[in-house]
C-alpha cells in the first residue's frame, strides 16, 4: 500500500469551486480498481486548508491514477485555485495489515 497526504491551500473565493471540482474527482478515483480510499477532509478552522488522502494498492497504481482523464481534468481545473503550490506526502501502510485490507 502507498498512502499519499496531498496538503492544498486555496484561496478564499476558490473554495467552493475548489471543493465541487474535488470532489468530483474523487467520486471517479475510488471506481479505480487501484485505488484503496480517498478521502478529501477540510481544516475545521481553515475552510481554505485541505487534504485528500489517497490510498493506492500500490506504486503502479498511484501512477495509473495520474494518467486518467478525470485526474487530468482535476489538475488543470484547480491550478489557478490554490493558494500555493499543493504538496504531497507518501507514507507506508503500516496497520491494518495491508494484506488485511
Amino acid at each position: 500500500m502507498l498512502i499519499v497526504h496531498v496538503h492544498v491551500h486555496v484561496k478564499p473565493e476558490s473554495v467552493a469551486d475548489f471543493r465541487q471540482t474535488t470532489l468530483e474527482n474523487a467520486r471517479l478515483s475510488v471506481q479505480e480498481p487501484g485505488i484503496a480510499g480517498f478521502d478529501v477532509i477540510e481544516q475545521q478552522d481553515d475552510r481554505t486548508r485541505f487534504v485528500l488522502i489517497e490510498v493506492y494498492r500500490s506504486p503502479a497504481a498511484a501512477a495509473a491514477h495520474k494518467g486518467t482523464a478525470h485526474y487530468a481534468k482535476w489538475r488543470d481545473e484547480v491550478a489557478d485555485m490554490m493558494a500555493e503550490p499543493r504538496h504531497g506526502v507518501k507514507y507506508n501502510d503500516v496497520f491494518p495489515e495491508p494484506q488485511d485490507r
